[in-house]
């Protein structure tokens, strides 16, 4: 067996493998370090900036000493960067096959059950989405739904036919056997290494921590890229949060779950819990934005309790009617779980965690977040009783890592770093404009953009314009829309327009995209 140092040299496999590779030191130092850890079930923190090559400093240590391997990723495009590219690559390579998995949240598969309702529903889906999807359900294999180009990927039809830990009927499936979720899991039990993101590994570990059964398998290492996402995605797990558009959905499809069993207690329960739902609602803030619990309106504090004694009835009543069916019970603990989240998010006091309201056009989410992350999540984390890797461009401040070893209570972790092989200094501008509206002025987006507007004439490649809010990205749209000489022979490319890897995939071809 090559050693990292030979793999990664100069004349090694991967030279071979990758077009214009250029070896790094820095590499074979992580890889070494990363080895090191795999193998005496360390925890490790590497920040290596830009350039070192960290996906084959930790993909080659964790597959050539046979570990089996968790590979935790940032976001759902990067899964897909790394499963469908990177690791093939590394397994040419060794020049083996590597078992790997890619598993995704739930929500990335097609669910054929509420397929099944929403084509039965004329409002649900239009006749040229029920054809695509329709076409998909008979020639998919995994039931991704990265392979449907035709939707865009924020579409409203994807809530329709996909499930959520919520509305999924389970064993009690009709389509339980043919699951895409299930194969998914399965896959992913028996790889040796399986990629996933950032968000399905704190669902899982937050799992563990209730005591119910961890979905993902057990593993000797556990690899997180991208590891400055960690602390504030691990908040929303250890945290609790419900939306309004929860009450609404669930007591709709409670109503059709019980069409023909529901008594007139029933029902005329039903209907006082819609209606002290849009009193909430009604009694929420009008402005958009974020709201401490105490700074809320009395008249809201009193709605939500008022929401509370409704569902609480509405439960006693269904429960009394008895014998039923395992679909309704299913819709029935369905409304006592975000019943029991709207009393903790919702509850007045401090002392177990902040909380707060969001509240914007479409709706309000209440949040509760505890104050100390780091027992939990150190708690969680030795369930595993892997080897635990971090890694990220930014993790220290200068050099003192302490901040995010602090945040996930990993303060016994071995700590890195390598400095970026790129000349930044040399090779690179930062603009901080001085003089600009605020965000929320008409004229901010105009006055933003026509700062690094200029430069599109003067470089030859492509330019991404990157923005915090949907409102923004869709603003500068309009605005690039409207003054197309600006743009000369360039393609301009939005978020939202087509899926993720077309967009991608057209950026990469056309060279000079916006």
């Amino acid at each position: 067996m090559m050693d990292i140092d030979a793999l990664l040299g100069a004349e090694g496999p991967v030279a071979g493998a990758v077009q214009n590779y250029q070896p790094r030191l820095s590499q074979q130092l992580m890889a070494q370090a990363v080895m090191q850890a795999i193998e005496n079930g360390e925890r490790l923190v590497v920040e290596a900036g830009t350039g070192t090559g960290k996906t084959f400093a930790y993909l080659l240590p964790a597959l050539l000493g046979g570990a089996r391997t968790i590979v935790s990723t940032g976001t759902r495009a990067l899964q897909d960067q790394l499963f469908h590219r990177d690791l093939p690559t590394i397994s040419k390579t060794l020049g083996r096959p590597v078992k790997t998995a890619l598993l995704k949240g739930r929500s990335n598969y097609l669910c054929l059950h509420r397929l099944d309702l929403a084509l039965q529903d004329a409002t649900a889906v239009t006749s040229a989405q029920a054809r695509i999807l329709s076409e998909w359900r008979d020639h998919t294999r995994d039931g991704d739904r990265r392979e449907v180009t035709e939707i865009p990927e924020d579409d409203a039809v994807w809530q329709r036919v996909t499930s959520t830990a919520d509305n999924c009927l389970g064993q009690q499936c009709p389509f339980f056997d043919d699951c895409y979720v299930v194969g998914a899991r399965r896959k992913a039990q028996k790889a040796d290494l399986v990629v996933i993101n950032h968000h399905l590994l704190m669902a899982d570990l937050a799992f563990r921590e209730g005591g119910f059964v961890e979905f993902l398998p057990d593993a000797d290492a556990i690899i997180i890229d991208e590891a400055h996402q960690l602390p504030d995605i691990a908040l929303e797990f250890f945290g609790t949060s419900v939306s309004h558009r929860q009450f609404l959905d669930v007591l709709a499809e409670l109503e059709v779950a019980l069409a023909g069993y529901a008594t007139d207690a029933v029902e005329t329960r039903l209907r006082t819990a819609r209606r002290a739902a849009l009193v909430v609602r009604e009694a929420a803030p009008r402005e958009a934005g974020r709201y401490e619990s105490q700074s809320l309106p009395e008249s809201l504090h009193g709605a939500v309790t008022q929401l509370n004694d409704a569902l609480d009835d509405l439960i006693g009543a269904v429960d009394a009617i008895g014998h039923l069916e395992p679909a309704q019970t299913q819709h029935l603990d369905r409304l006592l779980r975000v019943s029991d989240r709207l009393r903790i998010v919702a509850a007045d006091s401090d002392e177990d965690g902040m909380r707060w309201v969001d509240v914007t056009r479409r709706g309000m989410r209440w949040h509760m977040t505890p104050l100390d992350l780091a027992p939990r999540m150190r708690a969680a984390s030795d369930t595993t009783g892997a080897a635990w890797v971090l890694t990220s461009a930014t993790l220290a401040v200068g050099e003192d890592f302490s901040h995010i070893l602090n945040r996930l209570g990993l303060d016994d972790a071995r700590c890195v770093q390598f400095a970026t092989p790129f000349a930044l200094a040399e090779r690179a501008r930062l603009l901080l404009p001085g003089q600009l509206p605020m965000p929320q002025d008409q004229k901010y987006i105009p006055s933003l953009l026509a700062l690094p507007t200029p430069l599109l004439s003067a470089t030859h490649g492509g330019a991404f314009f990157l923005h915090t809010s949907y409102r923004a990205l869709r603003e500068s749209a309009e605005w690039f829309a409207q003054r197309p000489a600006l743009l000369g022979d360039r393609p301009l490319l939005v978020q939202g327009d087509q899926p993720r890897d077309r967009l991608l995939a057209e950026f990469r071809n056309a060279g000079d995209a916006v």
